[in-house]
C-alpha cells in the first residue's frame, strides 16, 4: 500500500520531469494529490526537500535491493544478471525519477547532492565488485567505467522506450550483459 509521502514523492516526480523543478509549485503538487499545497508541509520542509526525498529515496531502494540480490545469487553470474534485472525494472517503472536525477541536479542542495551521490556510489560499487569477478582482467576503474556506460544505456529507457515493456526488458538485459562482459 501506497503511503501518503510515497504519492507525493511520486506525483511530485512526474510533474518535475514534465514542467521541471522550477515549473512546478507547492499548490501543483497538493493539487495533483488531491491535498492543499499548504497541507504538503505536513510531510516535506517544502520543494527543495521533495526533490531530495525523491531522489535519495529511490536511490535508498537501488541500493538495498542491489544488495539483497547480489548477496542472494549463488554465482557472479547470477548476481549480474539479478543486478541487471533490478536496474531495468527501475528503469521501465520510474522514468520521471531517471528524468529529474538528469535534469533537476543542480537544484538539489549541497547536503542532498551529498547524500544521494554517497548512495549511488554505494550501488556503484556492488555492480563494480560482481564485474570483477566475473571480468579479473578490469581494474576497478574500467570496471567502474563500464558500469557507469551500463546504467547510461539502461538510463536512457524514457527517452527510448519505444517498444513493448516486455520486448524492451529482454533486449536491455541482453545489451547490459554484452557491453559489461565485452
Amino acid at each position: 500500500m501506497t503511503t501518503r509521502r510515497e504519492q507525493i514523492l511520486d506525483t511530485a516526480a512526474t510533474l518535475f520531469a514534465e514542467r521541471g523543478f522550477h515549473g512546478v509549485s507547492m499548490h501543483d503538487i497538493g493539487g495533483a494529490c488531491g491535498i492543499s499545497g499548504p497541507a504538503l508541509y505536513k510531510h516535506f520542509a517544502g520543494k527543495d526537500d521533495i526533490l531530495t526525498q525523491a531522489l535519495t529515496s529511490i536511490s535508498e531502494q537501488l541500493l538495498a535491493e542491489g544488495r539483497a540480490r547480489s548477496l542472494a545469487a549463488p554465482d557472479p553470474s547470477e548476481a549480474l544478471d539479478a543486478l541487471i534485472a533490478w536496474h531495468i525494472d527501475f528503469a521501465l517503472s520510474h522514468p520521471a525519477l531517471i528524468v529529474i536525477q538528469e535534469r533537476e541536479w543542480a537544484n538539489l542542495g549541497v547536503e542532498g547532492r551529498r547524500e544521494v551521490r554517497a548512495l549511488q556510489l554505494a550501488y556503484i560499487d556492488i555492480w563494480v565488485d560482481v564485474v570483477r569477478r566475473l571480468r579479473d582482467d578490469l581494474d576497478a576503474a574500467e570496471a567502474r567505467a563500464a558500469v557507469q556506460a551500463t546504467f547510461g544505456l539502461l538510463n536512457s529507457t524514457p527517452h527510448s522506450a519505444r517498444i513493448g515493456p516486455e520486448v524492451m526488458r529482454t533486449r536491455l538485459a541482453a545489451m547490459a550483459r554484452a557491453s559489461l562482459l565485452a
